[in-house]
């Protein structure tokens, strides 16, 4: 692996805080100079912006083009998409406004689902120092600039891991269900290579459900966080139930509004491109 530069010009859709503080990743920091390095794969990058260029630079496993191309779903025309997603009403128009630079990253799937496993009901500063450790205790060292930074571990490095040691993490009752899903995807009881060639998504869902720590919101979340990218999922939290009914269901009683009933508005409202919509609605909502 080397260190490699990649100066992407006039992008559009692509704002760094958008992009990393939108909840679909936790290995992203913010620098003191506005920066943001993370950690993906077997790279790590440092992606900054000065005026109408996003600069990117680390050590990348592969070519650097390539591999942002990739990881930033660089490809997707996100300025269709919002035209497209604008039209449907104001709010959803106010929400493209504030959170006009989000970008559906694609993360790879083993990550993503056990990232989204220690994220139950946990917050996000809580979730990244376990992460942090997990990767330090397990994963590969890589040195940029100086500093030392740790991959994802993968199932193999995970083989032997206890419970107990988990633990010492901070994992608290998520140490099992990550033991237990390492455990499944090693036995191919869940084959995760078959899953990405799966076009069926409600086929894939389902076998993410059989996986220790997986519920239906983390399920969505792995389907649209992941590199499975269905943009069709409409991941459900709290934030999102509160949006969809201060907006579009208006109960007095937020709590009483249902999973299906969110879903079927969702579908119809937004149809394919309803992850998307998601994000929007979920970042404007949380973060104005």
């Amino acid at each position: 692996m080397r260190e490699q530069k990649y100066i992407l010009e006039n992008v559009k859709s692509f704002e760094l805080k958008d992009i990393f503080d939108c909840g679909q990743c936790f290995r992203w920091n913010e620098q003191k100079k506005g920066s943001y390095i993370g950690v993906f794969g077997n790279n790590v990058l440092n992606v900054k912006k000065q005026e109408n260029k996003i600069v990117f630079e680390g050590i990348c496993e592969k070519d650097i083009q390539e591999t942002v191309e990739d990881y930033f779903d660089l490809k997707r025309d996100y300025e269709e998409i919002k035209d497209k997603l604008s039209k449907i009403d104001h709010n959803m128009k106010t929400s493209i406004e504030y959170g006009q630079g989000i970008r559906i990253l694609n993360q790879e799937l083993w990550e993503t689902i056990i990232s989204f496993i220690i994220s139950a009901n946990n917050n996000i500063p809580r979730i990244k120092g376990i992460i942090e450790r997990l990767s330090k205790e397990y994963g590969n060292e890589i040195e940029y600039n100086n500093q030392k930074y740790y991959t994802f571990p993968t199932p193999e490095q995970l083989k032997d891991v206890t419970v107990e040691e988990y633990r010492k993490l901070g994992l608290g009752f998520r140490d099992v269900r990550l033991y237990e899903t390492t455990k499944m995807i090693l036995e191919k009881k869940v084959d995760l290579d078959k899953m990405k060639k799966n076009e069926n998504t409600m086929e894939v869902r389902e076998q993410l459900l059989t996986l220790s720590g997986v519920g239906p919101k983390v399920a969505d979340c792995i389907l649209l966080f992941s590199d499975l990218k269905r943009l069709e999922v409409f991941p459900i939290d709290v934030w999102v139930r509160r949006v969809m009914n201060d907006l579009y269901i208006k109960n007095e009683d937020e709590n009483k509004v249902s999973k299906k009933q969110i879903e079927k508005i969702a579908q119809e409202k937004f149809g394919d491109l309803a992850g998307l919509a998601q994000q929007y609605l979920f970042y404007w909502r949380r973060e104005a």
